[in-house]
């Protein structure tokens, strides 16, 4: 970012920009939060579902204590997760619990998935902040179930509260985007945008720090711990009614010029907001000349068809890379690689992960996301491959505990560098006004489509492989990166209908088109 751009972002950054951005990202604050708080309290719920059901619970060794015992750094001598049952009766008795609990992590990415479909209409239906405040009913009514669960049938409540939650995160993680995309000037839009990332994380950590056995992640506090990002979905209701409606939404959608004007001014103190409303209008004007654009049309048109794609992929990349293996899995992976208490190398991972998502928000402008997004990809394959290494040679060498310990975090760092905050917000600037809301509905679905895959399957994917299972991140990590190489083009500092216009001119490839803008912007300085 040049001096100019830099003093230009800094007068545009208000007190009412800085509020609006901060409530409307609590909505992902729960998902983090919701993401990480079913990982540590994994062995005291289990255990109560045992009793609920009546059956004896596996001797998992993916726990918040630390592990005696055992021949292989996979837990048993197979390389499998649990021991062998020693009866036919406690075989069946696992399976039964891997099964509920296997379904109490991924219900929610169902929730997801169901309810990002909704997105586009509810955000068009109600505006975007009426439609935050309405949809945080569902955070509240899946916090009470959790938190209620003691009182019922415990693993049907925490199953139903995760996935009404998964509705309200689905709903909120399109709707956020699409508000602070709208509601951010140019220069400041892509550091804004990853705040996104920096809620998840520090939803997150709080869960995990929360977690811990000695405070809430025990026998007796664990439906406290479940249902308290309830508080935060209380917290955004009320700040909501604080917050100035999308400009953009106001005069594209609805053509309240002089709404739109007011909320601008707000959102920018005593800016100017002639030339916003002038890109307004130009954008307005492009929605105008077009039908009102479907879900089927994104695919079927060729001229949204390459920017669909790509978004896509980004989601794709962001969810295959194997990063929510290590949210969901953490405590289970640092034990499989020999360390001795877990779960605090787990909040580790949470700290390093909040720490580096604050650096990104100051890269992000400066280096451009389609830099970000393929340093971030190659970085987490070369750290897929060494912790492979690490694990597989971890029986022989008892010094593999610390390569695989290494680059777990270099894992998480990298993917907070591009792959976890960019494909949250570069969806919203790859379209304009009218095709954003169903392509970021889509973009949602797949997002939360693969996010069940992995927290579905990853824990019998584990087992399987053993040692091996980074393996597959690491390729699918290379393919992610071609991808991106040839394909993601750069949308630093271009406004929405300069980045739309780039997939309608001559479908060059991402690289030629990159330098295609930045030889077109140095002519033009």
């Amino acid at each position: 970012m040049d001096k100019k751009s830099k003093m230009q972002a800094e007068k545009h950054l208000t007190g009412t920009l800085v509020l609006s951005v901060f409530t409307a990202v609590l909505g992902f604050f729960q998902y983090g939060y919701s993401l990480g708080v079913i990982n540590a309290p994994q062995k005291v719920i289990e255990a109560h579902y045992g009793r609920v059901l009546g059956i004896a619970p596996p001797d998992r060794r993916a726990t918040n204590a630390s592990t005696e015992g055992g021949t292989g750094p996979w837990g048993g001598p197979e390389g499998t997760l649990a021991p062998p049952a020693s009866s036919s009766g406690d075989l069946a008795a696992t399976h039964v619990l891997t099964m509920y609990w296997s379904l109490s992590v991924s219900v929610f990415a169902i929730g997801g998935m169901v309810s990002s479909f909704t997105v586009g209409w509810i955000g068009d239906r109600l505006g975007r902040v009426k439609a935050m405040l309405v949809v945080n009913v569902l955070s509240i009514a899946g916090n009470l179930l959790m938190g209620l669960a003691k009182f019922g049938p415990s693993h049907v409540l925490i199953i139903a509260g995760r996935a009404v939650t998964g509705l309200y995160c689905g709903l909120s993680s399109g709707l956020v985007p699409m508000y602070v995309s709208e509601v951010s000037p140019t220069a400041l839009r892509g550091a804004l945008g990853t705040l996104h990332q920096l809620a998840i994380v520090t939803g997150i950590l709080i869960s995990q720090v929360l977690g811990l056995d000695f405070l809430l992640g025990n026998d007796e506090m664990w439906p406290l711990l479940l249902g308290l990002s309830g508080v935060a979905a209380l917290l955004q209701f009320f700040l909501l009614l604080l917050c100035p409606e999308s400009p953009r939404y106001l005069y594209i959608k609805l053509g309240k010029v002089e709404e739109a004007k007011k909320s601008l001014k707000r959102l920018r103190g005593n800016c100017d907001p002639m030339k916003e409303i002038a890109e307004m209008e130009k954008e307005k004007q492009e929605a105008a000349s077009e039908k009102k654009v479907s879900i089927r049309q994104l695919f079927t048109s060729s001229k949204y068809r390459q920017a669909v794609i790509v978004a896509l992929m980004v989601q794709i990349s962001q969810q295959f890379s194997g990063i929510n293996a290590i949210f969901y899995y953490s405590t289970n992976i640092f034990e499989r690689a020999g360390v001795g208490q877990p779960v605090y190398a787990t909040i580790g991972v949470g700290v390093v992960n909040t720490v580096f998502t604050v650096i990104s928000v100051f890269l992000v402008e400066k280096a451009g996301r389609r830099s970000l997004f393929l340093a971030g990809l190659m970085g987490m394959l070369i750290s897929a491959v060494a912790m492979t290494v690490g694990l597989v040679l971890l029986s022989q060498f008892a010094w593999m505990s610390y390569v695989s310990m290494v680059a777990i975090f270099l894992f998480v760092i990298f993917f907070e560098v591009g792959p976890g905050p960019i494909p949250w917000f570069i969806v919203a600037e790859l379209f304009s006004q009218g095709p954003r809301p169903p392509a970021i509905a889509v973009a949602g679905f797949c997002n939360w489509a693969c996010n069940f895959i992995v927290g579905m399957c990853f824990q019998y994917i584990a087992d399987l492989c053993g040692p091996y299972v980074f393996a597959i991140f690491a390729a699918l990590l290379l393919l992610f990166f071609l991808f991106a190489y040839f394909k993601v083009p750069e949308t630093k500092g271009k406004s929405f209908e300069e980045i739309a216009a780039v997939f309608r001119r001559k479908k060059l490839p991402a690289k030629a088109m990159t330098e295609l803008e930045d030889l077109r912007g140095r002519e033009e300085a």
